[in-house]
């Protein structure tokens, strides 16, 4: 934990009215974002592909965008939407 709030103070000035702001910026210079990105986009795919066979692709995408795997849950929890059977046109 040391180690975490030293790489965080680096270089910056306790007193200064935008400290806040520069250790923020050091904590997010430290996330693997190349790496999130790619498992955003895992989540995504594999939501679509759940809200395709459930027949809610769009929800599918929202949801795991949103809440990653989690999100696969809600769309798997929901029931699938009813197909409505329409009579055929009548001929006149």
């Amino acid at each position: 934990m040391d180690e975490l709030l030293a790489r965080a103070t680096q270089g910056v000035d306790p007193d200064a009215p935008n400290a806040f702001w520069h250790i923020f910026a050091n904590l997010m210079n430290m996330l693997p974002w190349a790496t999130l990105f790619w498992w955003n986009l895992l989540f995504i795919a594999v939501g679509a592909l759940l809200g395709w066979w459930r027949g809610r692709l769009y929800q599918g995408i929202v949801w795991a965008a949103v809440l990653g795997p989690i999100g696969w849950i809600v769309v798997l929890a929901k029931p699938r939407p009813k197909l409505r059977a329409e009579p055929p046109p009548l001929r006149r």
